[in-house]
């Protein structure tokens, strides 16, 4: 049985997003707190998404030349979604719409692994028992990325069984709550932390 990993940036108030659903406060000059999550996402054997981040993050890595690429790219994906085969209908037109531009050089050409994209698993049944198979299955942790709602779902029935919060140096006062669906106090038991220059913290937790 391989673990279920949650891995979000969070604020220092508990916030994912602003109440908008922006979170380029996220984005600092945090190098070393970069290269760490960049590590940390290719030790997945699977990356796991809501539909909503499936079809954001799906156009944009496989051109990207930044250092999650790669990972993002060449670990196989899932994505939750009542739409069935069609979400990724459309991540595949797009993806052909890519390769047709970058032949006329109106655009940049696919990265390695860009195809897994279109090629995910369309999770679509009942969360609980979608998330006990792929867990079930051989090989590295599962990565869950978010966005809120869905990470949300995974908090409130009990699913994770590791949170690895990067804790931005950043109170944003108003925003999405990752823990909001929760029903009575969860405590968690730390299992490592690490701080950064530029501020950021690292923090491992598993459900005590």
């Amino acid at each position: 049985m391989r673990d279920l990993i949650l891995k979000m940036s969070i604020s220092v108030d508990g916030f994912v997003s602003d109440l908008e659903g922006r979170n380029t406060w996220m984005f600092g000059a945090d190098q070393e707190a970069k290269d760490w999550s960049v590590e940390y996402i290719g030790k997945a054997g699977l990356h796991i998404m809501g539909s909503r981040s499936f079809l954001s993050m799906a156009p944009f890595w496989p051109t990207s030349t930044l250092a999650f690429a790669p990972p993002m790219n060449q670990i196989p994906k899932a994505v939750f979604s009542r739409q069935g085969p069609a979400i990724l209908g459309k991540v595949a037109a797009a993806l052909d719409d890519i390769s047709a531009k970058a032949g006329t050089g109106q655009s940049p050409g696919l990265q390695p692994g860009a195809e897994s994209w279109a090629e995910a698993y369309v999770a679509g049944g009942d969360l609980a028992e979608e998330i006990a198979r792929l867990k079930a299955e051989e090989g590295k942790p599962v990565i869950a990325h978010g966005g809120v709602s869905f990470a949300r779902s995974l908090i409130a029935q009990g699913l994770v069984d590791q949170f690895a919060l990067l804790v931005i140096p950043v109170a944003l006062g108003k925003g999405l709550p990752l823990f909001l669906e929760l029903t009575a106090p969860k405590p968690l038991k730390l299992m490592s932390s690490k701080a950064f220059p530029g501020g950021a913290v690292a923090q491992i937790y598993r459900p005590a």
